[in-house]
């Protein structure tokens, strides 16, 4: 299985644009977010040579524009979609999609979508004064699941948790945002332990981790560390 990164605000390839946002390419027909908007993203996969044409499925981790900026972009090309969500994403969202005549999904518990691939359904964190429904994205792989993530408001550990709650495989690469910006030092050391203890095998955090997590989970993986940026395509 192939994953690439085609949004994000670290650069693999200079070739393309960066911006504050996230999305990665799962295979050929899959895409998880949408990035920041839609003018970057459709240059960078046009710049990648991906066929939109190919794509059957689109998974919206939450409802914030740094992940749903390049939606619209993508539907106008190719409204033949499956578009996961989740029932707490805003009305304004939900008409898009269906006004694009692609096909809305809302389902919150943990579902399997297609071969191998699963959502961890709807995992719920306090954003801002209210409450923020955020999903993943897990696949499995011969060496291990593969859990990609948006932002991980709820929490990133709370995730990998609700995995192995109900995929009994190993965690191979945990790879996206972790949000992690807004967190001590310490705290971030107590996170890195505990993906350790998960059994996690690699990491590969990005988008809104933070300088400093990101380099403490560098320190920590050391060759088992993927540096992720646009651009960057991971062969499992």
């Amino acid at each position: 299985m192939q994953f690439r990164i085609v949004s994000d605000n670290r650069t693999w390839n200079k070739s393309l644009k960066i911006s504050w946002g996230f999305s990665c390419l799962v295979g050929k027909e899959l895409l998880f977010d949408t990035g920041e908007d839609e003018a970057t993203l459709l240059f960078n996969i046009k710049i990648l040579g991906i066929s939109l044409e190919d794509l059957t499925t689109v998974v919206i981790s939450h409802d914030h524009y740094d992940h749903t900026g390049g939606l619209s972009g993508i539907l106008k090309r190719n409204p033949r979609l499956k578009v996961y969500g989740l029932s707490d994403f805003s009305s304004s969202f939900k008409q898009k999609v269906r006004n694009s005549g692609a096909e809305l999904i809302q389902k919150d518990e943990f579902i399997y979508i297609a071969p191998d691939i699963y959502l961890t359904g709807k995992i719920v964190a306090s954003y801002g004064g209210s409450s923020l429904a955020e999903q993943s994205l897990v696949v499995k792989t011969d060496p291990g699941l593969v859990i990609i993530t948006g932002c991980a408001h709820p929490g990133i550990i709370r995730i990998l948790e609700k995995v192995k709650e109900n995929l009994e495989e190993p965690i191979y690469l945990v790879l996206g945002g972790f949000h992690l910006m807004d967190k001590d030092t310490r705290m971030i050391k107590m996170m890195v332990d505990r993906f350790r203890e998960l059994g996690v095998k690699k990491v590969g955090p990005s988008h809104c981790t933070g300088e400093e997590a990101i380099e403490l989970f560098k320190e920590e993986y050391k060759e088992d560390f993927l540096s992720i940026g646009v651009g960057r395509s991971i062969e499992i």
